[in-house]
Formats: C-alpha cells, structure tokens, sequence
C-alpha cells in the first residue's frame, strides 16, 4: 500500500484523440514489448474504424468469391466489415428463391450487423447484386447507404425485346390459380450470354416482372428514404450510354449520393473503382 510501483507496459496503454491507442514502455523491456505491441494491436483492431457493415452480393450466375469483386472487398474491409452474401441468381442456386424473400433475409443481415455494433451498414453490389442493393432500399429501405457498381439485370429490356412475354403471361396464370409452383422454361440473358433455366412460376415472376423489383429506374425512385447512393459505371458498359437519368437521378436527393464514371467495362468496374468506392465510404462515414 502507497508504495510506488511502475506500471506494467500494458497497463501504460492510453487513448489519445477518436480511435487512436498509444503505447508507453520503458526502454528496458525489448522483445517482451514489441510482443505486447502485436499483440494489443491485434486485440484492439476489430473495436476501431469497423463500426460500419458492407453487404457485398454478386453478379448473374457468379458467387460471392467472385473474382471481379475480391479486390473491392479487400480494400473496404481496410474501412468496414465485407459480407461477401451469397444469392438466389448464383451460379450454384439458380433461382431458388423469389426477389421478396432475398430481400427479407437481406433485412435480416442488415439487423445482425447492427447487433453486432456496426453503426452504420451498406448494401452493395456488382451486376445483378447492385440491382438487389437499390431493390432492398425501395422494398426494406433500412439501409444506410446504397452502392451500386455497374448495375445490371434489365427485366423490362429483356421483355421489351420479346425475350420474357410467354413465359411472364404463363407464370401470371400459375399464380392466379393458386399454382406458383408449376415450373416454367425461360431464357436467361447476362451481357449477351444466354441460359436456359426451369424455376417456379413466382419466383421467375419475382425476378422477371418488367415493372416489378428488377426495374432498376423504378427501384431508384421508390427508395424509402434520401441515402447516400453511389452509381458507379464503366465507360465501356452497355448500361453506360442511358446516363445517370436512368436511374441514378430518379433517387431521392442526398447530398452524399455520387454519380461516377470509370475507365472500364462492366466486369472490371469494381477492382477499377476500388479505391474511390472507399473513399466515398469514408466520407459517407465522416459525415454520418
């Protein structure tokens, strides 16, 4: 009691300034120190510049270890939390699920990132999964940011071209008489590719419907609420010449929404992006 005893290393550790953990050791203690150091470094790691989520889905017929998005999701995780979220359109599912329920158990994703502390939590994605990100904000609308990286699935463009008629008008008839799971043949197009597919009429209605949750320009206007929306698109993708007024500027206004253009094509765009996708993940996150 009352006897001056010098602190142990660890118990030298302060705060000084937001998130900012400096250590003080005594010249003497050499290794011991420098293990001390990697050791509350990595202890401390997770409780720092992680407060916030991003839920990363892939493109058509892809999968969360996509290849086109692993260095976008290297460089968030260097701001926040990836979830690299499998779903429904995968390479592996092959629509066994309709958009509705993707949606539902996105909003379950988004509830347990919050529980888990993430204060703030983005959905994003490439192709098809950027379609799914905007879709949830007009369908949920809990997210706190929407990042759309060369958005694709064009329902109304595939119908538009006589691609989805039959098949949408016998789904319908499934589902008006209490069917919805009578299976239906359907053609498949992703960036010219065609496959051919046999999923449940309300499921394919779900995804394919024209004017339904895959219409982006309507999904962009229906957004439940103003949030911070980057739209980012390669310069050499076929969606690129329709210009922000396809979608992009039918959101709700914020002042944090970006609009931006790459050098790149639609599969490239996410790894070209990469760094100005976190940028813009760092300002989202400065100002909120």
């Amino acid at each position: 009691m009352g006897a001056n005893v010098a602190p142990s290393p660890a118990r030298q550790a302060v705060f000084q300034g937001k998130g900012e953990l400096s250590l003080h050791f005594p010249v003497s203690c050499h290794g011991f120190c420098a293990l001390a150091i990697a050791l509350l470094g990595w202890l401390w790691l997770p409780a720092f510049g992680k407060d916030c989520a991003v839920i990363l889905m892939h493109g058509k017929w892809g999968g969360p270890q996509s290849p086109f998005l692993r260095v976008a999701a290297e460089k968030m995780r260097a701001v926040c939390t990836v979830e690299l979220r499998e779903m429904p359109w995968s390479r592996n599912r092959n629509y066994d699920e309709s958009y509705e329920v993707a949606l539902e158990k996105l909003k379950q994703a988004v509830e347990q990132h919050r529980k888990s502390g993430r204060r703030l939590v983005f959905v994003a994605g490439q192709s098809f999964g950027a379609n799914a990100a905007m879709a949830y904000q007009a369908y949920i609308g809990d997210a706190d940011g929407v990042i759309a990286l060369a958005p694709g699935h064009s329902p109304k463009l595939m119908f538009d071209n006589g691609m989805t008629g039959i098949a949408l008008s016998a789904a319908q008839q499934h589902i008006a008489k209490g069917s919805p799971s009578t299976s239906i043949d359907f053609t498949d197009l992703n960036q010219g590719e065609r496959r051919n597919f046999a999923i449940r009429s309300d499921v394919f209605y779900s995804f394919f419907n024209p004017e339904g949750l895959g219409n982006m320009a309507q999904t962009a206007a229906r957004f439940k609420k103003a949030t911070p929306f980057l739209w980012v698109i390669g310069n050499l993708d076929p969606l690129y010449p329709a210009g922000s007024a396809y979608a992009f500027d039918r959101a709700p206004s914020h002042s944090l929404s970006k609009y931006l253009v790459v050098s790149a094509n639609h599969a490239t765009t996410p790894e070209v992006a990469a760094d100005q996708t976190v940028a813009w993940l760092k300002t989202v996150m400065d100002a909120q």
